[in-house]
């Protein structure tokens, strides 16, 4: 999500969906967003024919790779549209410019691109900061009732193991992440942690810390409340530990540099970067640097690579696997994944616009030379591998 500039202001579109609201009307109807309609049924888009990327420019090779793959992105902002109404069961062809904001990710499109597992990564308008729990839950509960209005065509996943269950049962398995602490809100140090410990047993799987605005855990890289001095507050060192013990896995996308060491120095487990880039392929102040890389390496975590051309430098495919290529080389194949950013008011590139176009990235990593075993582990085993590491507290 890129809700303000290098300045602080707002940097997003002008206009955040409503519900009611016809941006999001399905591909083709006439329908608003509110409430699914009587075709809005997940079966009435049964899954691809196994030659639907014939003609497409993948070669058979590609094909296969990526049928046998789990593609596994760790962001995407869907619940916040879920949560105003969004049809997630219709696919979508929003009007420009919407289209370059959100309504990026339905099942339709999941299901042609043979993407296995979404991350919905649940962010919070800050200002003002009071009711960014609520929220959280809100959406929570949007994509609960999603999932039960689908017949078994989505699953909410805690582990791996669910994860792969999903993927033999033909399901596409939905995965819970916050972005931003200021979901956790301010008070005593046992009033956040008790706020943490309810979204651990509503399947939150990964907290980042920081969004775009300073909170009660500490500083972001850049936007309101910036202080590249100051790192972990006393609460965020308690809640940093408290992740630990609730079996919710620390995101250290936009927090600021001395936070983000601050954090490791605390070893709360696997670490994630969800969604960004590296500044060894493009000097942008949102991407990291080759010690930030070699941190997550050590912890046994996974940086994701975000799908965005301001970050990326590129305008296309091209530009993620560059990204992608320099993390393997600094990192080692097992410390990469993807976090794109979808549905997050951030422009995709060229080429990777939904998740239907997943199959394109597996034949240009393959094209770079990389092996079928590195493209499956890029696009989801090293996630798996992870969550198999560091498993969901299990709540009595």
């Amino acid at each position: 999500m890129r809700p303000v500039d290098e300045a602080g202001r707002w940097a997003g579109p002008r206009f955040c969906p409503r519900p009611g609201c016809r941006m999001f009307a399905p591909h083709g109807s006439g329908a608003t967003v509110q409430g699914m309609s009587s075709s809005s049924h997940p079966h009435s888009h049964p899954h691809p024919h196994p030659h639907s990327h014939r003609g497409s420019g993948l070669s058979d090779e590609a094909r296969a790779v990526h049928a046998a793959a789990i593609p596994i992105d760790l962001h995407a902002d869907t619940t916040k549209l879920m949560s105003r109404g969004y049809d997630f069961y219709q696919r979508h062809d929003p009007p420009w410019p919407v289209r370059s904001f959100f309504g990026h990710v339905d099942l339709p499109r999941m299901r042609e691109g043979n993407h296995r597992a979404q991350f919905f990564g649940m962010w919070t308008f800050p200002k003002p900061e009071r009711g960014c729990t609520e929220d959280v839950h809100r959406q929570i509960d949007a994509l609960e009732a999603t999932i039960a209005r689908g017949d078994s065509a989505m699953v909410l996943c805690r582990s791996a193991d669910d994860v792969r269950t999903a993927k033999e049962r033909g399901q596409v398995a939905a995965l819970l992440g916050i972005e931003g602490g200021q979901a956790l809100g301010r008070g005593t140090s046992e009033q956040v942690i008790e706020r943490l410990t309810t979204f651990a047993r509503r399947g939150v799987r990964y907290l980042g810390l920081l969004h775009f605005s300073q909170n009660a855990l500490g500083y972001p890289q850049q936007g309101w409340g910036r202080d590249h001095e100051k790192g972990l507050t006393p609460i965020g060192c308690e809640v940093v530990d408290a992740c630990r013990r609730s079996g919710v896995l620390v995101d250290l996308a936009h927090i600021n540099h001395r936070g983000f060491f601050e954090v490791v120095e605390r070893r709360p487990g696997p670490l994630f970067v969800t969604h960004t880039g590296v500044l060894g392929v493009q000097r942008h102040w949102r991407n990291i640097d080759d010690d930030q890389i070699h941190a997550v390496a050590e912890s046994g975590g996974v940086v994701g690579v975000i799908f965005a051309p301001r970050y990326l430098g590129q305008d296309g495919i091209e530009g993620v696997v560059a990204h992608l290529s320099y993390l393997v080389r600094v990192a080692g194949e097992d410390h990469v994944g993807i976090g794109s950013d979808w549905d997050g008011a951030v422009r995709p590139p060229k080429g990777l616009e939904s998740p239907a176009k997943l199959p394109h990235l597996t034949e240009a990593l393959l094209r770079a030379g990389f092996s079928a075993t590195t493209v499956h582990k890029i696009l989801g085993e090293n996630v798996l591998r992870v969550l198999s590491s560091a498993p969901p507290m299990q709540f009595v």
